[in-house]
């Protein structure tokens, strides 16, 4: 705390605790306040790799599970940027958690470089591969 959030001044005492928290009084004008309480905060990483997983097509549920982060956040976060997804059907993103080797190998198959785009993004200590596969024309 550096000053009275109610008159600015820098000159005030401790008053109690109250529900755990330091409770203040401003000498000048007498208000009475708490420390204002830190929120848990979520690094911006996680934020970052969410809304990148939103956008290429991952739902909410999924990016939880592989991020560790609640679906309901990733929602908020999705509303608080004003994230509008691309939407094409003709597409799905496919994903696979790979490690470094796993990766090699992966890349080292002809076949799998074959269709449509591919991404890799790093998490954390292994890597997600996301591929779009088409969806084929059923007649």
């Amino acid at each position: 705390m550096q000053s009275c959030p109610n008159c600015s001044s820098s000159e005030f005492t401790k008053a109690g605790v109250i529900n755990e928290r330091q409770r203040f009084k401003c000498k000048s004008c007498g208000y009475y306040f708490t420390v204002p309480k830190l929120g848990k905060q979520i690094d911006d990483y996680y934020v970052n790799k969410a809304l990148q997983l939103y956008l290429e097509g991952l739902t909410y549920r999924e990016i939880e599970r592989i991020l560790g982060v609640s679906h309901v956040s990733v929602m908020n976060w999705v509303r608080k940027y004003n994230i509008k997804r691309p939407y094409n059907s003709k597409y799905h993103p496919t994903y696979k958690i790979l490690n470094l080797g796993e990766l090699q190998k992966y890349f080292l198959n002809p076949e799998n470089l074959k269709g449509a785009g591919q991404l890799v993004t790093e998490l954390g200590d292994k890597f997600m591969l996301i591929k779009w596969d088409r969806f084929k024309d059923q007649v």
